[in-house]
C-alpha cells in the first residue's frame, strides 16, 4: 500500500509543477534499518558497493527503486542469516550478473573498460609530445628562412 502511494505522490509530483517531490516517503525507513549497529554499518557499505539494476548509475543505497529497496532487503536478510560481505555479493552477484558490483571484477571480457582510462592518457601524452615537437621544428624552420631572407634581402641592397 505505501509503494502504491508513494507512486502517486510522485506522479503527482511530476505532473503538478508547485507541488514537492515525494523523495521523503521513499527514503529508507526503520523497517530498513539493522537493531545491530556492527550490522547496519555492514549493510550499508554493502548498499553502497551494489549497483541498481533498474537506475543503473546508482548504487542501491541511492536509488528509490522498488527493486533496489527488494535488494536492500536481501542485503538485510543474508546479513541477519550470518553470511559475509563477500557470500552477500556472490549471493547478488550470482542472480543479476556482474554488472550489479559497482566496481566490476578484473576478467577478461572487463579488462578493456579497467585499462582504457590509462590507454587514453597514455595517447593523450604521446600527442602532445608529438604536437609540441612538430610546433618546434617550425620554429626553428621559420628561423632559419627568416635568416635566409635577410641574407637575401642584404645581397640585394649591395648589389643595388
Amino acid at each position: 500500500m505505501r509503494r502504491i502511494l508513494t507512486g502517486l505522490l510522485l506522479a503527482l509530483s511530476l505532473l503538478v509543477p508547485g507541488l514537492p517531490a515525494a523523495t521523503a516517503l521513499v527514503s529508507p525507513g526503520p523497517e530498513e534499518r539493522l537493531d545491530d549497529p556492527e550490522l547496519e554499518a555492514r549493510a550499508r557499505h554493502l548498499y553502497r558497493e551494489l549497483r541498481c539494476v533498474v537506475c543503473q548509475s546508482q548504487s542501491i543505497d541511492d536509488s528509490n527503486a522498488p527493486l533496489a529497496a527488494d535488494m536492500r532487503g536481501v542485503v538485510r536478510e543474508r546479513l541477519l542469516a550470518g553470511d559475509s560481505n563477500a557470500q552477500v555479493k556472490d549471493w547478488l552477484q550470482d542472480r543479476y550478473g556482474d554488472y550489479v558490483l559497482m566496481m566490476p571484477p578484473v576478467q577478461a571480457n572487463t579488462l578493456a573498460l579497467w585499462l582504457m582510462p590509462f590507454l587514453v592518457l597514455f595517447g593523450g601524452g604521446v600527442a602532445m609530445i608529438v604536437f609540441m615537437r612538430t610546433q618546434r621544428s617550425r620554429m626553428d624552420r621559420s628561423d632559419e628562412d627568416d635568416a635566409d631572407l635577410a641574407a637575401a634581402l642584404s645581397d640585394e641592397e649591395g648589389l643595388s
